[in-house]
């Protein structure tokens, strides 16, 4: 036998009977080697480390709100902001990676860790960002970005070229950017928003146009073949993540009281308006965005829109809320600020709009739910009257939170059985073409798409 032939024969006790078993035992072998989850676009479960991880943005969301509560006023609210879509851009490309690569890998166990470690010191610099501070956290946002995505290429070179060339478009992109995140960090403060601003934008870009890049081309959505649920339930924890941390500035703020302060009534009204945040997004739209994205043939492409675009607003008007929330603690019975009354109802449109859009996007019908759109006309409402003529902080808030009931109530009794049949069961009369839009939501649903 030719000795280039016999190299490539296997032993004889070595090899697989039959041409389907070697064939398996081959895939076998690669998918242990492998640093891929390997879900085939299926379902992937959220691994402990990824909760873990987690942990970290707990602080940094409570940095955040933080830093707004410090400085409020439009200004203070723009440099928030873009603190707060560095720390979203960092966390969801991490909830990307993650995606593909198995946490359960050592290579993967340890990019995790240290991009854990480069977060906590993002967010423990986040107060003083505008400040002495700026160029810590430009170099650990940087270090964090273009280290991972550079890392996870590396780790890639076994998985296939496309994989690799993926990642450096990736990084090339934050390599762009990077110059402006320094320029700012070197800037006088008055001109530091600029430049970060500019360096968000060429990030955010990034995905739109699919990672264009000269010499390595643009991605494409096979590139982008990811598990859908494990997207989904990311997002969802991460929600969670805001909605959390505002419980607990809620908890701290009533503790921090004096014994015998009239504040009881806002302490009630903060928890109420966390609640009714979670019941809108999870009564409902949790479940759609998950069962839309789960069995899409380019998850990749509902993943960057529904996910990690349109979740932006979502959490932000949860972050800004919870900064409504201990103004509220700190105001009681008084008369609500401005500043107040511009935070609450801020954070609360926000929530709602990003919300709906989010729901229009998982929607069969492709409409934004009448009941959001409902609700932020009384929210707008609620905010010039209380402009004009500002009332007691408790009263603002109760109201703010009744809005907010009624678009639960209203979104529940559509979904759960419809104002239709429960007009028709009291004998009221119900315009035709009411009925013939619950009948057409009605078919929808049944086929699944509802």
């Amino acid at each position: 036998m030719p000795r280039w032939t016999n190299s490539l024969a296997a032993p004889a006790e070595r090899r697989p009977a039959g041409g389907i078993g070697a064939a398996v035992a081959a895939a076998n072998q690669r998918a242990r080697r492998s640093l891929l989850r390997g879900h085939g676009g299926g379902h992937a479960p959220v691994s402990n480390l990824e909760l873990f991880f987690d942990l970290v943005y707990v602080f940094a969301i409570t940095q955040l709100s933080g830093f707004i509560h410090h400085h409020l006023g439009w200004h203070g609210l723009a440099q928030g902001t873009v603190l707060f879509l560095a720390v979203w851009w960092a966390w969801i490309y991490t909830t990307w990676v993650t995606n593909w690569a198995n946490p359960e890998r050592l290579p993967v166990r340890l990019l995790l860790l240290g991009l854990m470690l480069l977060s906590l010191a993002l967010a423990a610099v986040i107060p003083d960002a505008f400040g002495t501070r700026a160029g810590a956290f430009a170099g650990c946002y940087i270090a964090l970005q273009l280290g991972r995505s550079l890392v996870t290429a590396a780790i890639f070179r076994g998985e296939g070229a496309a994989r690799v060339r993926n990642m450096l478009r990736i990084a090339a992109w934050f390599a762009l950017s990077a110059p402006f995140w320094i320029a700012g960090a070197l800037a006088p403060e008055s001109a530091r928003l600029g430049w970060w601003l500019a360096a968000l934008a060429i990030e955010y870009a990034g995905p739109m146009t699919m990672f264009v890049t000269p010499g390595l081309g643009r991605s494409s959505a096979q590139d982008w073949d990811i598990s859908g649920s494990h997207m989904a339930e990311r997002c969802a924890l991460f929600i969670i993540i805001a909605l959390g941390e505002g419980i607990v500035v809620t908890g701290n703020a009533f503790a921090s009281l004096p014994p015998g302060s009239a504040r009881l009534g806002g302490f009630v009204l903060a928890f109420l308006s966390a609640a009714l945040m979670w019941w809108l997004y999870f009564d409902l739209g949790a479940e759609r965005g998950a069962r839309l994205i789960s069995g899409h043939e380019q998850a990749g492409r509902v993943a960057r829109n529904a996910y990690t675009y349109l979740h932006m607003p979502i959490v932000l008007g949860v972050v800004i809320s919870a900064v409504g929330d201990a103004l509220l603690l700190e105001l009681g019975p008084a008369t609500a600020t401005r500043a107040y009354i511009l935070v609450q109802i801020g954070g609360a449109m926000l929530f709602v709009a990003g919300l709906g859009l989010f729901k229009r996007f998982a929607n069969t019908l492709g409409n934004f739910p009448m009941s959001h759109a409902a609700a932020l006309v009384l929210l707008a409402a609620l905010g010039a009257a209380a402009w004009r003529n500002p009332p007691g902080a408790d009263r603002f808030a109760a109201l703010g939170a009744a809005i907010l009931a009624l678009t639960c109530l209203w979104e529940w009794v559509s979904y759960h059985g419809g104002w239709v049949e429960r007009m028709e069961a009291l004998g009221l009369p119900v315009p035709a073409r009411f009925k013939a839009r619950a009948e057409r939501r009605r078919m929808l649903r049944e086929a699944g798409g509802a």
